[in-house]
């Protein structure tokens, strides 16, 4: 393994606090960062193209085997998630441009750590990726679409400038990468084993921006409700997530089964919020503040997902169910569980 490789190794084991101590460090020294405040569209694109050099013609071919699931997944995102922050800002009382931001990040496609998430929970990794790989093509469409209709009561979204934005960081890069990789084949292995190292180098500079360039009102009246809001969106995606996965297993349980529900409550929950920032520092480049909803997501979520995705697996290994399990419920009980029901009671396990 190169040095790269074990660093990226070592990044990816210890992201959230990596990200922490990084926006500590740009908020007392924002010229860390401030450097980089024209080049966040060259960052996310890298990340972008290095998540295009990794997927293959059978990626695509897998939403075709089944698009049922895929579909439903894609729409459940691009519905709760934006919805949900309607909702919150209203609920909350959030006005202009912090409103702006967290609709915005609400409108954003699939996190890539979500696929991870699904992994670690033994969720169905493949209709995970598919979903953030269908929800990320569309996004340059769905974003401006989205901040028309849901954001427009706050100030005039430039439709024009987000499309533009996200064509260039999302949709180019990832066809780059995808003919990179379908031209060229095992020759770039080399390659795509370090860009997940650069790919969270670059995301870190994205976040290093935004905390530095909003130093001043980081932590103010006008944000002071920010990140409780971000919780609460994040939670409540997961949440709604699995209950429509489950609503959804009851209409066809053959392909919502228990790993597919899991996939997709991280699809639902999990933000691109690199992505986000992104299109807050170069769509509202005069107002910087609405970048902080993204970035707050961005540590966020990281902490969230991992916390449930190593809930989930303890909880399956508790009660032994298997990955394949077709609706989640436990074949057995730890034995003081058992101790513990009434004898001759005739209760059984769930």
């Amino acid at each position: 393994m190169s040095k790269v490789q074990q660093f990226g190794a070592w990044l990816t084991k210890w992201f959230t606090l990596v990200v922490v101590v990084w926006a500590v460090l740009n908020y007392f020294v924002p010229s860390t960062s401030l450097w980089a405040k024209s080049y966040t569209g060259y960052f996310l694109s890298v990340v972008l193209f290095g998540m295009g050099m990794t997927l293959s013609i059978d990626d695509f071919k897998r939403i075709a085997r089944m698009p049922l699931m895929v579909i439903v997944g894609t729409v459940a995102h691009y519905v709760i998630m934006p919805l949900l922050a309607v909702f919150l800002c209203w609920l909350f009382r959030l006005d202009g441009m912090v409103a702006v931001g967290v609709i915005l990040v609400g409108c954003c496609p699939s996190g890539t750590s979500s696929n991870v998430m699904s992994f670690l929970s033994r969720g169905d990794v493949a209709l995970d990726v598919s979903i953030g790989l269908l929800s990320t093509l569309l996004a340059p469409f769905m974003v401006p679409l989205l901040m028309s209709a849901l954001a427009s009561q706050y100030v005039e979204i430039p439709v024009g400038a987000l499309f533009i934005t996200a064509l260039k960081v999302v949709l180019i890069p990832v066809a780059l990468g995808v003919t990179v990789h379908t031209v060229f084949g095992a020759k770039v292995s080399k390659v795509t084993a370090v860009m997940p190292a650069v790919s969270q180098v670059a995301i870190l500079l994205i976040i290093g921006v935004v905390v530095a360039a909003n130093n001043a009102k980081l932590f103010t009246a006008e944000t002071a409700l920010i990140l409780p809001v971000v919780i609460l969106h994040n939670l409540s995606g997961y949440g709604l997530g699995y209950l429509f996965s489950r609503v959804m297993f009851r209409v066809y349980p053959q392909g919502f089964r228990y790993a597919q529900q899991k996939a997709i409550t991280f699809e639902v929950g999990m933000q691109d919020s690199a992505l986000g920032a992104t299109l807050a520092l170069q769509a509202f480049a005069a107002n910087p503040v609405v970048a902080i909803p993204s970035t707050f997501f961005s540590v966020w979520h990281n902490i969230s997902g991992s916390v449930l995705a190593s809930w989930w697996r303890r909880r399956d290994d508790r009660y032994d169910i298997p990955a394949d399990s077709h609706d989640g419920r436990p074949v057995s009980v730890p034995e003081p569980a058992l101790a513990g029901a009434g004898q001759g009671s005739g209760a059984q396990p769930a």
